[in-house]
């Protein structure tokens, strides 16, 4: 079980079955509602409670997914593709300590140029 929740408390959630590697996201959209990577673990929507989702807003960010966030602290903490059974949720987002490790980086055409990936982590270039 992991825990997490936004700065402010007013979002807070728990869930079973995230998967133990993070996702690391590079695409510009994700820099700009994180202010740089965006990186995630991803569970089954099924499996994720809150004990307060009094702050909890959702943001139509494309055509194709949803992004959750604290309508009070701004925190963002989820990504939904529309019609998926699973949900993304920050990892900065989780109460520590996690266990999770980086498996992936993905969308890294789109990367900011003001930093560098390790080599040795695996790289999708774009879906």
């Amino acid at each position: 079980m992991i825990t997490g929740k936004c700065e402010c408390g007013k979002v807070e959630f728990e869930v079973e079955a995230a998967q133990e590697t993070l996702t690391v996201c590079h695409c510009s959209q994700c820099r700009r509602i994180s202010g740089h990577t965006w990186a995630c673990t991803h569970a089954p929507i099924d499996k994720l409670r809150f004990s307060n989702k009094d702050g909890l807003g959702w943001y139509e960010s494309s055509s194709f997914a949803r992004r959750g966030f604290c309508k009070f602290c701004g925190s963002s903490l989820f990504y939904q593709r529309n019609g998926q059974e699973n949900i993304a949720i920050a990892a900065g987002s989780l109460n520590g300590p996690t266990g999770l490790k980086v498996g992936k980086h993905i969308l890294v055409k789109d990367k900011g140029d003001y930093y560098e990936i390790h080599e040795n982590e695996p790289q999708i270039a774009c879906f």
